[in-house]
């Protein structure tokens, strides 16, 4: 018997970053090249590998909007107020079904790296003064923000948490899209959401990721990453459903890949083999040849061997036509989102696919020989883009990729 598969449109876009809340503050700003990194204010940097950081700027949080009694965690707040945007954009109430009609089947899969960070340290900080909390603990737990964020919008079709490090973001999306190709939900709620705290840039710092001077992705003088917080959401929806609610389709989702390097715990596979292998993957299962693509989103960290690791990688699957395509980073302007990179960075590629127009990689530096692609140094640029790629790489190996396109 011959299988049919659900198309996948995306509907909704919601965004908090570093550059302010707001898919079209983000956006813009992109475009007008604005950076979000600035010295950390929101605790003491003093003996941290970089005192600068993406750090979400006079953050305030309404419960009451949410019908909370009290302020969930920070990042939990990022991840609500992304949603709710996603939500109304997508034409869709805040119980995620119209006016009027019976809701879909609405499914929910979400991505953190960190989970509730700031209640993390409030624990630990209680149990050192041997006082602690239950409350805080409650709220750093991973599955918090999901349980919050069903009971928000009416979820009650099918769920999952992923913490797959950087790759979090973008394998959401991905498992979000299977949901509804596989017709187990004819919408998903997906996004990523991480929380600057000490403990994370600690370690972060000790494993020499960030770097002591500024974040220039694929460039000569690059020498590693900044981290920062926020979160980005999607409403991927059944085409058919959203034509149907004759609402904005943004865009398809028509592929998918996840993997692991196996390799190391931080340093990227030689030859950049397991980005390879997903990028490839996320062609096939698109249907897509590699010289049809028009667009790459990459990881874009900054960091001395990832660069030229994913480089290597676009080179190897695409050919001579990697030379044809443009790739950016958006991490120069916003920093490094940790488990909301993913998710941010589907977001940009959604709108480019939208706009027909790519950001520029800001903040790049000096030209690598060994990083010779077309990276969009200044501006925005109009192209055609009818098919683009966004690719994630994760420390443990985690490789992500989803292939976009426009939707006909």
């Amino acid at each position: 018997m011959e299988s049919t598969f659900n198309r996948v449109a995306i509907t909704g876009l919601g965004a908090v970053t570093p550059l302010g809340v707001g898919k079209d503050v983000l956006w813009e700003g992109l475009l007008g090249g604005r950076r979000g990194l600035s010295k950390l204010t929101k605790f003491d940097p003093t003996g941290l590998r970089n005192e600068k950081a993406g750090q979400v700027n006079d953050w305030q949080f309404d419960p009451a909007q949410f019908s909370l009694t009290q302020p969930p965690d920070e990042a939990t707040q990022f991840l609500l107020v992304a949603a709710a945007e996603a939500v109304a954009d997508a034409g869709l109430d805040d119980r995620l079904c119209p006016a009027g009609e019976a809701g879909p089947n609405v499914g929910a899969v979400l991505a953190t790296n960190f989970g509730g960070s700031t209640s993390w340290e409030s624990y630990i900080g209680g149990l050192l003064d041997d006082q602690p909390s239950p409350t805080t603990f409650d709220q750093f737990n991973f599955d918090k923000a999901l349980a919050i964020v069903c009971a928000t919008f009416a979820i009650t079709g099918p769920c999952s948490q992923f913490s797959m490090a950087c790759a979090s973001g973008t394998a959401a999306i991905g498992y979000g899209a299977e949901l509804i190709r596989s017709g187990q939900a004819e919408a998903v709620l997906v996004g990523g959401y991480d929380s600057l705290a000490p403990s994370i840039l600690s370690g972060l710092s000790l494993l020499r990721t960030i770097t002591d001077d500024d974040l220039y992705p694929f460039s000569a003088n690059r020498s590693g990453t900044i981290f920062g917080e926020g979160s980005g959401v999607l409403v991927l929806e059944n085409l058919e459903h959203a034509r149907k609610r004759d609402v904005r389709c943004y865009c398809e989702v028509l592929g998918s890949w996840q993997n692991n390097n196996a390799y190391h715990l931080t340093a990227p596979d030689a030859g950049g083999a397991g980005m390879a292998r997903v990028l490839q993957g996320a062609l096939q299962t698109a249907e897509l040849r590699p010289d049809e693509l028009h667009h790459i989103n990459a990881h874009g960290t900054g960091t001395e061997y990832h660069d030229v690791a994913e480089t290597e990688a676009i080179k190897a699957v695409l050919g001579r036509a990697a030379y044809d395509i443009t790739v950016v980073s958006i991490k120069g302007a916003i920093s490094h989102l940790m488990g909301a990179a993913g998710a941010i960075e589907g977001i940009v590629t959604a709108l480019s696919v939208l706009h027909q127009i790519v950001p520029p990689t800001t903040n790049y530096g000096e030209p690598d020989p060994a990083c010779d692609l077309d990276y969009v140094t200044a501006g925005g640029r109009q192209q055609r883009i009818e098919y683009a790629a966004s690719i994630s790489a994760g420390i443990g190996g985690d490789n992500a990729c989803v292939i976009l396109g426009r939707t006909i």
